[in-house]
């Protein structure tokens, strides 16, 4: 085996946390794959052998290479994510995916619910670096600090700043995902039946559901409050034939829908003292295709 290889083989056991680190980061499994890949890139023209700590110059690599992905899309004024949903990553609701790979099952554990990663995309870039590499990674402000051209200080301060903007936006899922399950399950229930108070029941006052069905709905449409988001819920069951298959959605309850044998969105619960905080539903046909399902038979 060449040195090459050698270096190959030890890059590929970074990879799947090297791409949790993106995905986070950017709310893109495409875009993060591309700044995993940019990092090995950068890696095999590098010398190696001066690298005294591998998994830390690849995340600060890769990190660098996502905080220019982010001010990019500031300068160029893109579509923000908060104007479309990211990137859902599904499983199997089961606890052990027999079909999942290493980088799904880096994503899927400890993961980061689809309404956090909206709340993140509203933070600047460098506050969404800090917040992610120690809040989510645990890396100290000293290794951060470098990457944002700031001192482990300001630093501090940014992460500071990203942390009090998301406690006030996106609420703590509970940690028990049975209990989850429970209350999706509820929630279905009374949908199905059309049951209004039932739906009140299972539905924080404050809840968020936030539906992207791409050009289908013009982009994403926000429903705010328990009345409104229930009389949602209750038409859309009535109105089509929906089978809901349980699923793991970036870590908490969700839901695969399908109808007639095709997929027709993915769910996304984020269930806060035994109520339903927030749903998040990807309906657009493009993005939907492009997800892996095949472990759910579609």
């Amino acid at each position: 085996m060449t040195a090459h290889d050698l270096l190959a083989d030890r890059f590929e056991g970074h990879r799947p946390r090297l791409k949790a680190v993106a995905y986070r980061m950017l709310g893109s499994l495409t875009e993060a794959e591309d700044a995993v890949q940019e990092a090995w890139l950068r890696l095999a023209r590098s010398d190696s052998g001066d690298i005294a700590n591998l998994g830390a110059w690849l995340t600060t690599v890769v990190s660098r290479v996502c905080l220019d992905l982010l001010r990019a899309r500031k300068a160029l004024r893109e579509e923000p994510l908060e104007a479309r949903l990211p990137d859902p990553v599904v499983g199997r609701a089961e606890a052990a995916d027999p079909a999942a790979g290493p980088e799904q099952e880096a994503l899927l554990a400890d993961s980061v619910g689809l309404a956090l990663l909206v709340v993140l995309e509203s933070l600047s870039p460098a506050e969404r670096l800090a917040f992610v590499l120690h809040d989510l990674f645990g890396l100290p402000f000293e290794q951060i600090a470098p990457i944002v051209e700031r001192t482990p200080a300001t630093a501090k301060k940014l992460a500071s700043r990203a942390r009090q903007r998301v406690r006030g936006a996106a609420p703590a899922p509970d940690p028990d995902l049975a209990g989850q399950r429970r209350v999706v399950e509820a929630f279905l229930a009374a949908a199905r039946e059309g049951d209004f108070d039932a739906l009140l029941a299972v539905l924080d006052p404050d809840v968020v559901l936030r539906a992207d069905g791409g050009l289908l709905t013009g982009g994403m449409r926000v429903v705010r409050g328990a009345a409104e988001v229930a009389g949602q819920a209750a038409a859309f069951r009535r109105s089509i034939g929906v089978v809901a298959r349980p699923a793991l959605v970036n870590g908490l309850a969700g839901l695969v829908n399908t109808v007639e044998g095709r997929l027709y969105s993915v769910m996304s619960f984020t269930v806060s003292d035994g109520r339903i905080a927030a749903i998040d539903i990807l309906a657009d046909p493009d993005r939907l295709a492009a997800l892996d399902l095949t472990s759910f038979g579609l």
